[in-house]
């Protein structure tokens, strides 16, 4: 057989492992990354959101009856938040951002960190100061590698002093955290939005709840859901933790990778046509050996067994190559960054291992009509074949 015919017949195999093998990699690396990002926002959070339309919105004095201690025992710390979409702009540089209004503890709740300055303080939220604290993105946008802290910025055409900005939160799955600026919720109430309830009730997005500690979020959840259904009288809204959103958002990247390795398959698929096309060639070749084994002795089986391990040695061998470029490949990509954010590759022996298996049953099965042509063939014209 051609050397150099059989290794371009290959490259399909070789390609298609490696692409499957790659894909896999990168597709858990980010469902790691989604993992680590949301335990480092802390496990111990319950997040409140509405269910339905503004008649059943959630709202300021539902965040204040959370904060009983007496009924609500596992809860530590309540953060409501507002939360709109908008331009902000400085000088004559604009980027578009989420504008949440929150409490001054919402940075402790959700485990944000300041690179600068200050966050929002409670006097910030009694005298509905027009206050700003931006996060990392948009502190870039607009100012580059200056502290912004002290100067101002222009919010939906308000001007707002800036006194903190957050340290980065990174990575693919909550790059919206590093995309908003934070203004005392009173100020978004008064300033920048203002949405009330038919009974008149100031109405939030969301309310961030933190438990007394990890061992209490079921017990927490609970007591939430009774107080809530207790004021709203129906469960017009949603109690989640952060191993919902972990299960959740893993699963969607699991849809996600294994759409990708479908389509880097198709590659194998590719291949293992490649390596039919050579079999049936390599047949047409040796003809006349395949007429002289069958005359001393050889059998239909014998010759379809020889062209059928020749054909799975080969695409295994492929396998093999593309399963260390894939391995190659991870290595290398792992910890590059694209922007501000890392690629994380984890590699999967049991993919690797799949896959080379795959690459043997592609070898095996389009192998399987060039042996039994070959293996049919009558010995008296295989002999006469020129």
């Amino acid at each position: 057989m051609n050397k150099l015919r059989a290794g371009l017949t290959l490259l399909g195999i070789i390609i298609g492992v490696a692409a499957v093998i790659a894909s896999v990699a990168i597709g858990r690396g980010s469902q790691q990354q989604v993992s680590d990002q949301i335990e480092a926002l802390g496990t111990n959070l319950l997040f409140v959101q509405p269910q339905g339309g503004a008649d059943s919105a959630l709202t300021l004095s539902d965040a204040a009856a959370l904060m009983d201690d007496e009924l609500l025992p596992s809860v530590e710390q309540v953060a409501p938040e507002i939360r709109r979409g908008g331009t902000v702009e400085a000088g004559t540089d604009r980027t578009f951002a989420q504008i949440a209004g929150v409490t001054s503890n919402y940075a402790a709740v959700r485990n944000f960190e300041l690179k600068s300055g200050i966050f929002i303080s409670p006097a910030h939220v009694i005298n509905n100061e027009e206050v700003v604290v931006l996060a990392s993105t948009v502190a870039s946008a607009l100012f580059g590698e200056r502290d912004p802290v002290g100067t101002s910025v222009r919010i939906n055409g308000r001007k707002f002093r800036i006194v903190g900005v957050l340290e980065s939160k990174g990575g693919t799955a909550f790059g919206i955290e590093d995309l908003q600026v934070m203004v005392p919720i009173t100020t978004a109430y008064y300033r920048l939005s203002s949405a009330r309830t038919p009974l008149g009730e100031v109405t939030v997005n969301s309310i961030n709840v933190q438990v007394a500690g990890v061992d209490r979020v079921e017990q927490a959840n609970d007591e939430i859901t009774s107080m809530l259904l207790m004021r709203h009288g129906e469960e017009d809204f949603t109690v989640a933790n952060q191993e919902d959103t972990i299960e959740t958002l893993q699963a969607t990247e699991s849809t996600f990778v294994i759409l990708l390795a479908a389509i880097a398959g198709i590659s194998l698929l590719v291949g293992g046509i490649g390596i039919m096309n050579i079999m049936m060639v390599s047949v047409t070749e040796r003809i006349r050996e395949i007429g002289i084994r069958k005359a001393v002795g050889a059998t239909r089986r014998d010759i379809a067994l020889q062209f059928l391990t020749e054909a799975t040695v080969l695409s295994i061998g492929g396998g093999l190559a593309g399963a260390c470029l894939g391995l190659g490949i991870s290595a290398l990509v792992n910890g590059m960054t694209i922007g501000d954010e890392e690629i994380m590759m984890v590699f999967s022996g049991d993919v690797a291992v799949l896959a080379l298996l795959v690459a043997g049953a592609i070898g095996l099965f389009f192998g399987l009509y060039p042996a039994i042509r070959a293996a049919r063939l009558h010995p008296i014209e295989a002999l006469r074949h020129e």
